[in-house]
């Protein structure tokens, strides 16, 4: 069961080929963000700042406003520079706004909520792996990692196609090491996050209590802004 929920953390669709053959656009500075032709944007944003400097020190706050309260975000900009430009990029948009979270899980090892819209921001980008989280003490081949309650990461369809969906942690979850963690959850954001796990997910005609679909309690993202940490 853990294999099979740890592979389905990716976003929907994930074709990244131009239907025309043209090459698509990439910017050309160390993230090397890259149109996807065939996967067009869900709300139209230009490619993320790409430049030669692409900031890597401090901490970014984000204030996230949700249906069913506040999620505060601190982005680490060591962890995920090139990450963390997009993101807050998308948010100086306004993309994200008005979105839902369309996706929470409750198996024993994988317990996160998935954001940032299905559609995708009409871009990829390359993987900033984390490379020093614990093993996961429920796997005895020490092949997956703990991503831990309040962890921050991206959700992908494959290496190299992060976009715009992330997914945060509500319980210590075991996964391979392949999605960019790039922040964490504030205390108020882990009791929005509580509420939502403990109201469940939507049972479908073929499942009556299914422990992966759409949250009960509907999560819609306000506004996602930058903001000043306290």
């Amino acid at each position: 069961m853990t294999a099979l929920a740890a592979a389905a953390l990716v976003v929907s669709g994930g074709s990244i080929a131009s239907a025309s053959g043209a090459p698509p656009r990439t910017t050309h500075r160390p993230c090397q963000y890259t149109q996807t032709p065939d996967e067009p944007a869900a709300r139209r944003v230009p490619l993320p700042p790409d430049p030669r400097h692409t900031p890597s020190h401090g901490t970014v706050g984000m204030a996230v406003r949700t249906s069913q309260g506040p999620l505060p975000l601190r982005l680490d900009r060591a962890k995920a520079p090139c990450t963390i430009q997009s993101f807050v990029h998308l948010a100086r948009h306004r993309f994200y706004d008005r979105t839902v979270c369309h996706r929470l899980t409750a198996y024993p090892t994988l317990k996160v909520l998935q954001c940032g819209d299905p559609g995708g921001p009409g871009y990829k980008y390359k993987d900033e792996l984390p490379v020093d989280l614990p093993p996961a003490p429920s796997d005895p081949t020490g092949v997956r990692r703990l991503y831990g309650r309040g962890l921050l990461a991206m959700a992908n369809a494959g290496p190299n196609t992060n976009g715009s969906q992330f997914f945060v942690v509500y319980g210590d979850s075991a996964l391979r090491p392949n999605y960019t963690v790039f922040g964490t959850v504030g205390a108020a954001g882990l009791k929005t996050l509580d509420k939502i796990a403990a109201g469940g997910i939507e049972p479908t005609a073929q499942d009556p209590a299914p422990v992966d679909g759409t949250p009960v309690l509907r999560t819609e993202l306000l506004s996602v802004r930058p903001s000043c940490l306290p």
